[in-house]
């Protein structure tokens, strides 16, 4: 995925919208963080954390947890990874994130 793919996705569910700068996007539903752009290869996706076990072990090549995510409930994803992953996570994160 692109960046811009990130962003065309994420607003397609209902209430997400961008935030954060131009040089780091940020995508926010309820005022909640979904996701934010890190890099252009790298986007930081909240998720709990037995959803990120899965995703770091069903898809090693996509999803990562760096040392500074260790106690944080978010995940690495590199964008020229698996897509559909991609999007599955980041559609997790906004049902996480919804105001109940």
């Amino acid at each position: 995925m692109t960046p811009d793919e990130v962003a065309e996705f994420l607003v397609t569910l209902p209430g997400c919208k961008r935030k954060g700068t131009s040089a780091v996007p940020a995508w926010y539903v309820d005022n909640r963080i979904v996701a934010r752009l890190i890099a252009s290869d790298e986007l930081m996706i909240r998720c709990a954390f037995d959803v990120r076990e899965r995703l770091v072990t069903d898809h090693p090549d996509t999803f990562g947890v760096p040392p500074s995510y260790d106690a944080h409930m978010k995940v690495q994803a590199m964008l020229y990874g698996d897509s559909g992953a991609i999007q599955h996570a980041l559609r997790q994160a906004w049902e996480m994130q919804r105001s109940s």
